[in-house]
């Protein structure tokens, strides 16, 4: 069985091709992809890189910063053409994975694409307009390039916070909003739920028996406290904009500040929409861009924008810590992901040194030896501290799997 995987971000997208055979039962740790793909419209201003590795060759170039369309494309375009072919037709798909951003309240869990689950996510945009639309877009370019006859799965970033209590979920506003719909939801939930299983794996325990704080810290960032092997409690909320410092999204500010923008500054609402995903976070402060590698560049340099907007993302990142212990009576891990969380030592270091006195202690020569799947914590440290590599795709490919490949009853 032959599995395409689509990951789509707001400033990336990867793409995974598997192939599963001869197995049975729970799928194996994961396998290394037949083929692999990433757009990423960040590198250049108006470009998009490109890269594909395959067959042991690296294909990279620099297109025009086409549309998604064109690029995923071209992209898929190099599965079945040139030196990183790895197909002879197109119909040896077998299934086709997409993360999907927001997934509401009527999907607690992944599905088998179908026109209503097309026209959900399309309807759902309204909550997620940076992702949903991007994440629909993918799904209908793989029907114009593989055929409406080829099943696609949708696997939300919502689903794993579906078991968030009421006291969580709904905001302190009129009651009207949560009949609206209007409540926190939470997201990276793949992310969040493949680390929390990969945790219990390395630490040797059933993950229900543990108390985890998982850190996705991407150009997206978000935590989540889990308790019995479900969220209970995360930072983002009714959209991805909420909860802590990001790239070049704000995360949680006082709402009174956009009230006085509108009025006193003639914002519009696609005015501040702009402004509080594109040019706020690391971006907005440091005036240098939203990659931590290039903040810190800065700091060395004496920049001191960009030293202030480290200083921030550090603190709001231990206050969201924080504020996960409430939701959990013990903790016994703490779980740093995605591309901040995996390769910045000091983020950690920083992060943890603040809960020393719930007995967390780095093992800093750990720390700084670029560890994958590693707990980094001394032995006496009484909370574990691991780095995960996410495998946001792998999980995707194992929904795949389930719902219409060998692991389906159906």
């Amino acid at each position: 069985m032959k599995i395409l995987v689509l990951n789509a971000g707001s400033s990336s997208q990867k793409s995974f091709l598997y192939e599963l055979s001869g197995l049975s039962g729970e799928l194996p740790d994961p396998p290394e992809p037949l083929w692999e793909g990433a757009i990423d419209w960040t590198v250049e201003p108006e470009k998009a890189a490109i890269k594909v590795e395959a067959n042991g060759k690296v294909l990279k170039e620099m297109v025009p910063s086409i549309s998604q369309t064109e690029a995923t494309t071209h992209l898929l375009r190099t599965l079945w053409q040139g030196e990183t072919q790895v197909l002879k037709t197109l119909s040896e798909i077998d299934a086709v994975g997409h993360r999907v951003v927001h997934g509401g309240t009527e999907y607690r869990e992944s599905v088998r694409v179908t026109q209503e689950v097309k026209a959900a996510i399309a309807r759902l945009a309204t909550f997620a307009p940076i992702h949903n639309p991007i994440n629909l877009e993918g799904i209908e370019t793989v029907e114009q390039i593989l055929g409406t006859e080829i099943p696609q799965v949708a696997v939300f970033d919502t689903a794993f916070h579906s078991h968030l209590p009421p006291a969580v979920y709904v905001y302190p506003g009129p009651y009207d909003w949560l009949e609206e719909g209007i409540r926190r939801y939470g997201f990276h939930g793949t992310s969040h739920k493949y680390c929390s299983e990969r945790a219990a794996q390395l630490l040797g325990r059933d993950l229900p028996d543990l108390r985890l704080i998982t850190c996705h810290l991407g150009n997206g960032c978000s935590l989540a406290a889990i308790r019995d092997g479900y969220s209970v409690d995360t930072t983002m909320g009714f959209t991805p904009l909420d909860g802590l410092m990001m790239g070049s999204r704000s995360g949680s500010l006082d709402p009174g500040i956009l009230i006085y923008l509108m009025r006193n500054n003639g914002y519009t609402a696609d005015e501040l929409d702009h402004m509080l995903n594109k040019e706020s976070g690391l971006k907005g402060i440091s005036g240098v861009g939203v990659d931590m590698r290039q903040i810190l560049a800065e700091i060395e340099k004496g920049n001191d924008r960009a030293k202030l907007a480290f200083d921030m993302y550090i603190h709001h990142l231990k206050a969201a810590i924080g504020s996960m212990l409430a939701d959990l009576d013990r903790l016994d891990a703490i779980v740093f992901t995605a591309g901040v969380g995996e390769n910045v030592p000091l983020v950690r270091e920083l992060a943890c040194q603040t809960f020393d006195f719930l007995g967390v202690k780095i093992d800093s020569k750990k720390n700084n030896s670029h560890p994958v799947d590693v707990d980094i914590s001394t032995s006496d440290s009484k909370v574990k501290v691991l780095v995960i590599h996410t495998q946001e795709d792998w999980a995707i490919a194992q929904e795949c799997w389930r719902l219409v490949g060998e692991g389906s009853t159906s």
